[in-house]
């Protein structure tokens, strides 16, 4: 029995090894700094920022993003959120408009969000990465926390 369950356990190890080589060499392509390409981007109701910084980084079994933005008025705002993609709610900092969001997973390239308020969904929308991983594009529809309706397409260059 004992010559059958070292094996047996060298195996498990051995698989479990392998399969966290394999996610580690396939990461999500999100993963990055990617900035905001304004001329490419559409804000309704506007106004554009005049710039955005995101970065995602892994954390464990979740991804991290910071979002550094520099309003049309020239305020500075940065907003954190810690998730996992796997459509459960997760606590945002330094939005006014949000206190969570959940992502959920559509393809390799691609994932669907919700941030809501108080319980409220506040906006949805997606994220993409391009096949040639240079090109992120998230596209929003909401309504702001001044009661505004949102519909924001924005385009962001891998740096």
């Amino acid at each position: 029995m004992r010559k059958l369950l070292a094996p047996a356990i060298l195996a498990i190890v051995s698989a479990a090894g392998g399969a966290t080589i394999a996610a580690a060499a396939d990461p999500d392509p999100v993963i990055g700094t990617w900035q905001l390409n304004v001329d490419k981007s559409t804000f309704k109701p506007g106004p554009a920022f005049k710039s955005q910084v995101r970065t995602y980084s892994p954390s464990g079994q979740s991804i991290a993003v910071v979002i550094k933005t520099v309003h049309a008025d020239g305020k500075e705002t940065t907003t954190q959120v810690t998730y996992q993609l796997d459509g459960k709610d997760y606590p945002v900092t330094g939005n006014p408009d949000a206190d969570s969001n959940s992502v959920k997973q559509v393809d390799s390239n691609t994932a669907k969000f919700t941030l809501k308020k108080a319980g409220k969904v506040v906006q949805t929308g997606t994220r993409t990465v391009s096949k040639d991983g240079k090109t992120l594009t998230v596209k929003s529809k909401g309504t702001t926390a001044k009661g505004e309706k949102s519909e924001d397409v924005l385009v962001f260059d891998k740096q």
